[in-house]
């Protein structure tokens, strides 16, 4: 009993824990007062939605990895991923409209899928054709 115990406290700890971590990098950056990257307004606009992609695209991937080592189906793993980074980025989103200086967005609700979006499609279109990327991914335990 106590080894079948260890194992799945490992097993939360190396699949499970990332994506719980990752979820708190993006609620504490929603936490923080925003600020300009750029004073001018276009670049300002760019960096701040390319960050809101990267980290939806990186959540989906730590929570993909996560079932797919948890033996949930590949298909239900991505749409699972997609989602729950829209359900994520609203509540996220909800979140900021308490937050001094931010205000919330469904433009951002919907960068944040799209990350997810890309995602997918990393793994649908690029990883399986490519056997350098198929080899990473396989590493990484991203795929079986």
């Amino acid at each position: 009993m106590r080894k079948h115990f260890e194992e799945g406290s490992k097993f939360v700890l190396k699949y499970w824990l990332p994506v719980v971590i990752w979820a708190l990098v993006i609620f504490s950056f929603s936490s923080n007062p925003t600020v300009k990257t750029s004073e001018i307004h276009w670049q300002d606009f760019i960096v701040k939605k390319t960050a809101h992609l990267v980290e939806y695209f990186i959540f989906s991937l730590i929570l993909y990895r996560a079932l797919i080592n948890s033996k949930v189906s590949p298909v239900k793993a991505l749409v699972t991923i997609v989602i729950v980074a829209f359900l994520y980025g609203a509540t996220d989103e909800w979140h900021q409209s308490f937050t001094p200086g931010r205000e919330p967005r469904l433009r951002d609700v919907l960068i944040d899928t799209t990350g997810a979006f890309l995602f997918v499609f990393s793994i649908k279109k690029l990883v399986y054709k490519n056997e350098k990327l198929l080899r990473l991914a396989k590493m990484i335990q991203l795929v079986r």
